[in-house]
């Protein structure tokens, strides 16, 4: 068997293993102790409730990804028919890695709230398990899919070019991406909405506190962080990693026509699997322990390890100075020829970049860190000055990640090429395993703290939850700045592609379509999000009302004699994000296709440029700032400056509700968005005419 079968076989090997050790962490989930037949009762609402949105919002999603493929699959296009096989196991993919996130999170939040009545460790230890069951199956379906099908279409099509194999694949992609944008946004809505309406509500008006049983929202609340927080992460970060993957293969194919580079990317991430499996291990504190550093020790080792089997990997399978035809012919394109070391140092610097992000991240974002406690600070005085500051810290927040990834991508790029832009972003999402594992941990944590409100645990087990949920909002926070980086690079590699495939030499801005596409690409990040935005105060709007109803209308629901009505609040939030997901959805999907066709493909290249420099800005500026509201909020509910029920506290509540579309509906969209865009450019580059009809209209 040759290097490149062995490799093949080897990533669908540990793909395989991967979800056996998913499996393995659910059966133990399901055999911890649940708690009282209060928790299980609660759970249970929870559980049933974010179900009752998964079928109904799958219904939804399965009739546009049915469109998409009979579309594809009666065009007249060959590639296109076969893109549509890729599609529809993308789509699957990306939809079950979330529902197989959510199943477990449900239980996880019960057998989390439970274990935090003997202790911080053991509370940790299940959440965490709950989170890497989600970050395992993820990365398995995710690798399993791209060499299952790279293997069958490199058998079936001997006398394909490598190129044609990878457009095909592409559609695995777009399928994955798809499938992430609508459940990223429909239960981002769903579970910003809820938690609006029950903060506003709640905490402001009527001083109780958050996640009191008193509160018809506070089922809907918990349901929207399994459905937003859990099963749409799951989605999401699962169609980063297969576009970062797909992203390093198209270029090794149509940029340096090779098949062992095209293969690569498949062996880093099988190389990621096992170092994510060995860091899950790492994640270990004594009582009274730091559970950040807990976490920071399982992504930091993972990386560490990665680091050291991507060297063998690369010896063992590139051959050492070999010269890629592109680069014989045109040297000023990058290196002269790829070495072991250089191949590998790219791969290093996108590894060691995501890490120095996240690090970035937690620096703005994390409890008891200088921009948390300013912002907390700012809040005795108002929510406008709570606002102000939030939005400012956002704004700093953008300019270390931006630096790293301009050294990433310069380092890289003078490493490998652009090749070495593409594997960069692989060895970022390198260790996608642990990483999703430690942000799918937070709304678990979340979870439990809920449970233990409602179910009227000891007020010790609500702050251990409190802690370990302060601790998920900056990985949550983390995991996001490794998302949006990744998607940089991701996006440019995919544009590279693009590129070639539509066969354009190089992409003027002086022109005059060029410069108005790239203007409208900028502008869309901005009109996606005034569309999001919109949504989520629209629903809470209808959400917010209806609490005020149930509290005004049905005698003793605030005295505790009274149950509230539940089932109505879910029900208003669920229908609110359906419906709203489907315009900004669709929207990714069409407006590529009508830039390419009616303004061409400069034009659509400027796009693309305008989408990504915007779009990045925009979800590092709402990520960090949500994530540095949420937890000035956590700060002041500790006890600092007047503490729960206080003004500053009221304030800080107010700038969360602000930060809650920001860093969970808007920030998480923009960088499926810049893909999703990417990657149907990608697919329809050759089937654009060569005159677009603006040119056939008013001349070029």
């Amino acid at each position: 068997m040759d290097h490149v079968n062995l490799l093949l076989w080897s990533a669908l090997a540990l793909s395989i293993v991967s979800l056996g050790f998913a499996f393995m962490k659910i059966n133990w989930i399901w055999k911890q102790d649940r708690g009282s037949d209060k928790i299980k009762e609660i759970g249970k609402a929870i559980s049933d409730g974010a179900m009752a949105f998964m079928v109904r919002e799958y219904k939804i999603m399965g009739i546009v990804i049915a469109a998409v493929f009979v579309i594809l699959l009666v065009s007249k296009t060959g590639s296109l028919r076969l893109i549509a096989g890729s599609f529809i196991l993308g789509a699957l993919f990306s939809g079950l890695a979330g529902l197989i996130g959510m199943k477990a999170a449900t239980r996880a939040n019960m057998c989390t709230a439970t274990s935090a009545q003997s202790g911080l460790i053991k509370a940790l230890n299940v959440a965490f398990t709950g989170g890497s069951v989600m970050g395992l199956s993820v990365v398995g379906l995710a690798l399993m899919g791209l060499a299952a099908l790279t293997m069958g279409y490199m058998k079936f099509l001997p006398d394909a070019e490598l190129y044609t194999i990878m457009e095909i694949i592409s559609g695995y992609s777009l399928g994955a991406s798809s499938i992430a944008l609508f459940a990223r946004v429909g239960g981002g809505i769903f579970t910003k909405a809820a938690d609006v309406g029950a903060d506003l509500v709640g905490k402001v008006e009527k001083g109780i506190p958050e996640d009191d049983p008193r509160n018809p929202a506070t089922i809907a609340d918990n349901v929207g962080d399994n459905v937003g927080d859990v099963a749409g992460l799951g989605s999401d970060l699962c169609e980063s990693y297969i576009a970062s993957i797909i992203g390093a293969m198209v270029l090794g194919a149509e940029h340096l026509h090779s098949k062992n580079f095209m293969v690569l990317p498949l062996g880093i991430a099988a190389v990621g699997i096992v170092t994510s499996i060995i860091g899950t291990f790492f994640v270990r504190t004594k009582e009274g322990g730091n559970p950040q550093r807990a976490l920071n020790y399982g992504t930091i080792g993972a990386s560490l390890l990665m680091l050291v089997g991507c060297y063998p990997l690369i010896a063992w399978f590139v051959p050492n100075g070999f010269v890629p035809p592109v680069l014989a012919a045109a040297a000023t394109e990058g290196p002269e020829a790829f070495t072991v070391l250089r191949l590998f140092l790219a791969i290093a610097s996108g590894l060691i970049g995501g890490v120095l992000i996240g690090l970035v991240t937690e620096h703005y974002t994390a409890d008891n860190t200088k921009a948390v406690i300013e912002i907390a600070d700012q809040s005795q005085t108002g929510a406008a000055t709570n606002i102000i500051s939030g939005i400012r810290v956002g704004m700093l927040a953008t300019g270390w990640p931006v630096v790293i990834l301009v050294i990433v991508i310069m380092s890289s790029y003078q490493l490998a090429g652009l090749y070495g832009i593409a594997i960069a972003a692989v060895g970022m999402l390198g260790t996608t395993g642990i990483q999703l594992a430690v942000d799918a941990y937070g709304p678990i944590a979340d979870n439990a703290g809920g449970l233990a409100e409602m179910a009227q645990l000891a007020p010790v087990v609500r702050e251990r939850t409190d802690k370990l949920d302060a601790v998920g909002n900056t990985t949550a926070a983390i995991g996001k700045g490794f998302a949006i980086g990744s998607a940089a690079l991701t996006a440019i590699a995919l544009f590279v592609a693009f590129k070639e495939a539509a066969d354009i030499d190089t992409i003027d801005i002086t022109k005059s379509h060029v410069i108005s596409g790239l203007l409208f690409g900028a502008m869309l990040p901005y009109v996606f999000s005034s569309f999001l935005m919109g949504a989520v105060g629209r629903a809470a709007f209808q959400l917010i009302r209806e609490v005020q109803r149930q509290f005004r209308e049905i005698k003793g629901i605030f005295e505790g004699t009274a149950k509230p009505d539940y089932v109505a609040c879910v029900d208003i939030a669920t229908k609110a994000a359906i419906r709203e997901m489907i315009v900004p959805s669709l929207s990714a999907v069409v407006l590529p296709v009508l830039v390419g066709y009616l303004g061409g493909k400069e034009m659509l290249g400027g796009m693309l440029v305008g989408v990504t420099a915007s779009g990045v800005m925009l979800a590092l500026f709402m990520a960090n700032s949500g994530g540095a509201w949420d937890n000035a909020k956590k700060h002041i509910e500790s006890g600092k400056f007047g503490g729960k029920g206080s003004e500053a506290h009221k304030a800080a509540v107010t700038g969360d509700t602000v930060g809650d579309p920001f860093k969970d509906t808007v920030g998480p969209a923009m960088d499926i968005i810049i893909k999703l865009m990417s990657v149907v450019s990608l697919i329809i580059a050759k089937s654009i005419p060569s005159v677009s009809i603006f040119e056939t209209m008013f001349g070029k």
